[in-house]
């Protein structure tokens, strides 16, 4: 029985463990992007405009429609009135009478004023959905650097663990030579110093990597508590990342980029707003048409009729066509249309504004990336040439020629020099992002 109860408890550790490590995901770069897309709250938010854009167009095109009404009303009058009936005013009697009436109107002409602004609602519409493919954009791109960051430190704790064991390789080696009597035993004092260092430096990588996965799950908006992402080999990158010059960035980048054309429909915008204002102008033009009838009965009357029959006795239809023509309006058609067109001269600042940042910050990434590439290319040759130097200060301390503190020295130098070929192979990375993303090429590969 007890056997029974130990295997059942076995096999229930077993089961859970097993629960938890299918629960655990491991979130790869695309899936970061794809989760950040569908979840952020500003493009919740964008959505959301969108379908009150949609709203807009529809009520918009309703403008083409003729309203239609209808009405029904009951009145009881007491005393002195007004009998509808026989169109004269009567004292000291009660009357009841019934209306009904059914209209439509149609706007005939109003200077433009309502295609117009169908017209706006439906730019409106196409430049706040380049708004949200501009803000997709940035989100994928500072969702990128994010996750870019997580492998940098992933890395630089990596290494730290490679140094931390070296290091008591290292010591394990100095205490056998001290053992044999061929090293003095202030030799495992300074050996052990460097592992507490290199320990000290290990806790500190790792608290920076766990920050980096911190951020990244903050920006996802996703539980810190057991979130991982799949960790990218990023190879060793090379000159033919880097374009060669930014002029097919630059002309990609005005043709395609959702910023550019955000700003060139504000100006479609302005200039259809102008002409709404103009609309004031012109004469307006309306229909109508108008059916009803009225009963009314009162102790009064000299003839009384059916309900129904009245009803139909009074029934009438009315055809009106209004033309209203504008003469003076105190000047608000006046200053409607200058400030219409001052917004539009400050839609075509807004774009040239526009082109000046795009290309500053094209420019100012390119010369990013190339200062970047710089840096790793001579980041690598360093890295290179102090591995070397530090293979022959191995040398020499193992035959006795150098001291351990010149040996900690070649191998603080190393390191050095690794972290800089780290930072200097992601820095170069992701400022060659930068520039695929304005040449519009997939940022998650």
């Amino acid at each position: 029985m007890n056997n029974r109860k130990g295997l059942i408890l076995v096999f229930t550790i077993l089961f859970s463990a097993f629960t938890q490590a299918q629960d655990k995901k491991v979130w790869t770069l695309e899936e970061c992007v794809n989760y950040a897309l569908e979840n952020n709250i500003s493009v919740q938010q964008g959505e959301n405009t969108l379908l009150i854009n949609e709203q807009d167009v529809i009520a918009n095109k309703g403008g083409f429609l003729p309203s239609v009404s209808g009405g029904l009303g009951e009145r009881l009058t007491i005393g002195s009135g007004f009998d509808p009936v026989s169109n004269r005013r009567v004292s000291n009697q009660t009357t009841n009478s019934f209306s009904y009436n059914f209209s439509v109107n149609q706007n005939v002409f109003n200077g433009f004023r309502t295609l117009n602004i169908y017209k706006q609602s439906l730019i409106t519409l196409e430049r706040n959905e380049l708004e949200l493919k501009r803000i997709k954009d940035d989100i994928s791109l500072n969702v990128v650097n994010t996750y870019l960051n997580v492998l940098f430190n992933k890395e630089n704790l990596e290494t730290a663990e490679a140094q931390v064991d070296f290091s008591q390789k290292q010591l394990d080696q100095v205490r056998e030579l001290v053992d044999a009597g061929v090293q003095p035993r202030a030799n495992i004092y300074d050996v052990e110093a460097t592992l507490s260092s290199d320990e000290q430096n290990l806790t500190i990588a790792e608290n920076n990597y766990n920050l980096a996965l911190l951020s990244l799950s903050q920006l996802l908006q996703l539980p810190f508590d057991g979130f991982e992402v799949e960790i990218i080999e990023i190879d060793s990158p090379s000159a033919a990342l880097m374009y060669n010059d930014i002029s097919s960035i630059l002309d990609y980048a005005y043709s395609n980029r959702y910023e550019i054309k955000v700003a060139e429909k504000d100006i479609e915008n302005a200039i259809l707003g102008r002409e709404i204002s103009k609309s004031g102008y012109y004469p307006s033009v309306g229909f109508s048409y108008g059916f009803g009838s009225v009963w009314s009965e009162s102790k009064n009357d000299l003839r009384k009729d059916a309900f129904f029959k009245e009803l139909d006795i009074n029934k009438g239809h009315t055809l009106n066509l209004n033309v209203s023509i504008p003469i003076f309006s105190q000047y608000q058609n006046k200053t409607a249309v200058a400030q219409a067109q001052i917004r539009e001269d400050n839609a075509k600042l807004n774009l040239e504004q526009a082109k000046l940042d795009l290309e500053s910050n094209i420019q100012r990434a390119f010369t990013d990336a190339q200062a970047a590439l710089k840096a790793y290319e001579a980041a690598k040759k360093s890295r290179e040439a102090q591995q070397l130097a530090f293979q022959n200060s191995q040398e020499r301390y193992n035959l006795g020629s150098m001291n351990s503190f010149d040996l900690e020295q070649s191998r603080i130098q190393l390191i050095n020099a690794q972290s800089r070929l780290i930072n200097a192979k992601y820095d170069f990375v992701f400022k060659t992002k930068v520039l695929d993303f304005y040449l519009g090429k997939p940022i998650t590969q």
